[in-house]
């Protein structure tokens, strides 16, 4: 039994990558999904579209980004309820996502046995949202080159009207 009460770095670190793993895993089948679907989205789209039809494109697919960012930090909080690390999964859900986002101002803390862990799970949310901001960089490039090409033919029509 002493061995459960003393703090073990390498099996930490070792589980931690472990789910970290898992957490990237599921980002990036989650990402390539949504990625996919906003661009079949986007194959429809045409200079007569509306702009409330775009706007709620967006809203879905940053909508879409959210869930898969709650669903990757229950990879994190199910497990550490589970194994009663942390003992209430509200407590476990909440320790997680200030980790995942770094904010990391409350008083929820894991036990010195685990408390390597909370780094671990601070990489992923970096991972995590640096890849969920370039998809939201591209995606508001796409907008970005539709809205010139908008302008620039309303400029052309008031220049033949002229």
């Amino acid at each position: 039994m002493e061995h459960l009460s003393n703090p073990n770095p390498l099996f930490e670190i070792f589980v931690g990558t472990v789910f970290l793993i898992a957490v990237i895993f599921v980002h990036g089948v989650g990402i390539r999904r949504i990625s996919r679907q906003f661009s079949k989205s986007w194959a429809h789209v045409t200079s007569t579209t509306p702009h409330w039809r775009l706007n709620l494109m967006l809203s879905v697919t940053i909508a879409a980004l959210a869930a898969l960012h709650f669903a990757e930090t229950l990879i994190w909080a199910v497990p550490l309820y589970v194994r009663e690390i942390i003992p209430s999964m509200r407590d476990s859900y909440y320790y997680v996502l200030e980790s995942y986002t770094t904010l990391r101002e409350g008083n929820v803390t894991l036990p010195d046995r685990w408390r390597l862990l909370g780094p671990i799970i601070a990489m992923s949310g970096l991972f995590t949202f640096g890849w969920t901001g370039s998809v939201l960089v591209s995606i508001m490039t796409d907008f970005g080159k539709f809205d010139m090409l908008q302008a620039r033919r309303e400029r052309v029509e008031e220049d033949r009207a002229a």
